[in-house]
C-alpha cells in the first residue's frame, strides 16, 4: 500500500530533507513519525530507543497519546515491542491484542489499534531500537512495507549512533549506542608500555544517507574498483612485494578478490 506521499524513494527523499534541516533532535524525530506515517497510511508510527539500562523508551510518535514521550519504557522482555528486540526480527501481525506477549500500557492510548508491525533498528548487528506502526483496520502488512519500513529504519539507526538524541536523554538513561565491555587479562609484566597504536576502525560521519544519483554512484564503485585491480596487477608484476611468499599469497588473494565478477 502507498500513501498521500508516494512510495519507499519519495519517503526517503523526504527523509533526508528531514535530516539536513537545522532543528532540534526531537523535532527532527518529531517530523520523520509524521512522514513514515503518512507515506504507508499508517495511524500510528513510534519510535523506542534502547537504553544502557537495557530498557527500551518512547522517544517519538504519530498517534498514540504524545505525554507518553519519554515516559513510557519497557523491559526487552516485555510487550511486542520488547519481543522485536529481544528476536531482533520484523513482527508483522493482524490482531496485536491476541498475542500473548501484547502487553497493555494504558498511558499510550494504543488499545483501539488492533494491526501491529515493527521492526528492529540495527546497526552493525547492533540492537539501537524499535520502529513501530499501527493501524485500527486488522491487515496484515505487506512483505513491500515491511522491507519499506527496515530501509526506514536504517536511517534512524545513523540518527541514534551519531549521539544526536544523547541530549534527550535522563543521565543513566542514555541511547545505549556504545555498549560497555569489561575485558579481564593478566599483564606480562607491570610498568608502563610504550608503543604505537593503530586505529583499524576509525568512525566515518556519514553526512549523505541516500544517494542523489544512483548511477554515479555505482559509477564512482565501478571506477574505484578498477583502480584497485590496477594497483594491484602492478605491484605484482613488478615484483614489488616483501621478501617472504605469504606477503605475495595474501596480495594474490586480495586480486582474486577484486577480479571477481560473483
Amino acid at each position: 500500500m502507498r500513501g498521500a506521499l508516494g512510495g519507499p524513494r519519495v519517503l526517503l527523499r523526504r527523509l533526508r530533507e528531514v535530516m539536513a534541516e537545522p532543528v532540534s533532535a526531537q523535532e527532527r524525530l518529531d517530523k520523520i513519525v509524521v512522514l513514515i506515517a503518512a507515506n504507508m497510511v499508517a495511524e500510528v508510527c513510534s519510535v523506542y530507543v534502547l537504553r544502557v539500562d537495557g530498557t527500551l523508551e518512547l522517544y517519538a510518535t504519530e498517534g498514540l497519546k504524545r505525554e507518553a514521550v519519554h515516559q513510557t519504557v519497557m523491559r526487552t522482555d516485555e510487550g511486542l515491542v520488547g519481543l522485536v528486540a529481544s528476536q531482533a526480527n520484523p513482527i508483522n501481525l493482524s490482531d496485536a491484542q491476541s498475542h500473548p506477549a501484547f502487553s497493555y500500557r494504558p498511558e499510550t492510548g494504543e488499545e483501539i489499534y488492533h494491526s501491529f508491525l515493527g521492526v528492529p533498528i540495527l546497526r552493525a548487528g547492533n540492537m539501537l531500537g524499535v520502529l513501530v506502526v499501527q493501524n485500527r483496520a486488522h491487515r496484515t502488512y505487506s512483505e513491500e512495507e515491511v522491507e519499506a519500513l527496515q530501509t526506514t529504519s536504517m536511517v534512524l539507526a545513523e540518527m541514534i549512533a551519531s549521539g544526536e538524541l544523547s541530549a534527550l536523554a535522563k543521565p543513566g538513561a542514555e541511547p545505549a549506542v556504545h555498549p560497555r565491555r569489561n575485558f579481564t587479562g593478566i599483564p606480562l609484566s607491570e610498568g608502563i608500555a610504550l608503543g604505537h597504536v593503530v586505529l583499524h576502525e576509525p568512525r566515518v560521519t556519514i553526512k549523505n544517507f541516500i544517494a542523489d544519483d544512483v548511477q554515479k554512484e555505482l559509477k564512482r564503485l565501478d571506477d574505484a574498483i578498477a583502480v584497485l585491480r590496477t594497483d594491484l596487477d602492478t605491484l605484482l608484476d613488478r615484483g614489488e612485494v616483501s621478501d617472504g611468499p605469504e606477503s605475495r599469497e595474501v596480495l594474490e588473494a586480495y586480486r582474486m578478490f577484486a577480479h571477481d565478477r560473483g
